[in-house]
């Protein structure tokens, strides 16, 4: 197993501030979609990153290799809607996680 940084790409640099009732109806099958991956354990962490440069979406993820972290980008609604977003992916060669607190685990 290993761990992959993806990062989506909205269609345009001003995206998600101007977007269109489709595109936030999109968006929101997206976040089911990446809800439904974090509960089954292959989203480690997934939300939007407002960086200065212009924001993009996050999703850590944990699987077997490359091809699955396309896999599981491939099959997101955004991407399968053919609207204009694109996922980089990013290998990630070694991930420090913290400790879960013993109240958590319970």
């Amino acid at each position: 197993m290993g761990f992959f940084l993806c990062q989506l790409r909205g269609p345009r640099p001003t995206f998600p501030s101007d977007m269109s009732p489709e595109e936030g109806a999109l968006m929101g099958e997206h976040a089911a979609y990446w809800g439904g991956l974090a509960r089954e354990g292959a989203a480690v962490a997934f939300g939007p990153v407002f960086d200065p440069a212009g924001p993009w979406g996050l999703a850590l993820v944990e699987i077997a290799d490359e091809a699955g972290a396309r896999a599981l980008t491939g099959a997101d609604p955004v991407i399968r809607a053919g609207r204009g977003f694109r996922y980089d992916i990013h290998p990630m060669p070694q991930v420090v996680l913290r400790a879960t607190p013993a109240s958590a685990a319970s």
